[in-house]
């Protein structure tokens, strides 16, 4: 990342300190899980009591008598929409605001919205969840995409320690 400071471009290099921990990588998917259930649970009882007010149950029982492919293009339609939504305008998820962890670039600038549909694509990969194994707990969702989930906290902890080392040496070349 390269922190605009009093006219001045400051790199900043993304550590192993800086990244998730493989533990909170798990938390955040099993809360971002919660959203999603939510919304297929929430639309199969919408339908039913909207079918219960109009007498007409033909939604209700389309929706809830999906074939598994129809299911799982649902299911996954729906995890895109989530992920490259929430990541791509905030950078974070439920999950992720819970952890206090956040998506970036691998050069530590906020991601877009085609970054986050790029990683919300690549979690469609089978065995994409097994990737996680790896020594750095990185995905190929972030590997792919070149995204890293980092811990705020440390993050923006050295991003002012770098901010902070450029000034006392501008200060000191003036």
């Amino acid at each position: 990342m390269y922190i605009a400071q009093q006219k001045q471009i400051i790199p900043m290099e993304i550590t192993e300190d800086l990244l998730a921990s493989k533990g909170k990588r798990f938390v955040n998917h099993l809360i971002d899980l919660v959203p999603q259930y939510a919304v297929i649970y929430g639309l199969s009882y919408g339908f039913y009591y909207l079918g219960e007010f109009t007498g007409n149950y033909a939604l209700s029982d389309w929706f809830n008598g999906m074939s598994t492919v129809m299911d799982y293009v649902f299911t996954y339609l729906l995890l895109l929409i989530y992920y490259t939504l929430m990541e791509g305008y905030t950078e974070r998820t439920l999950g992720k605001y819970v952890t206090r962890t956040k998506v970036i670039k691998i050069d530590a600038e906020p991601i877009t919205l085609k970054d986050a549909f790029i990683r919300s694509l690549c979690r469609l990969i089978p065995f994409d969840m097994l990737s996680f194994l790896g020594t750095n707990g990185k995905g190929w969702h972030d590997s792919i995409s070149k995204t890293y989930v980092v811990d705020i906290d440390k993050f923006e902890s050295k991003k002012q320690t770098e901010i902070n080392l450029e000034a006392i040496g501008n200060t000191l070349i003036e």
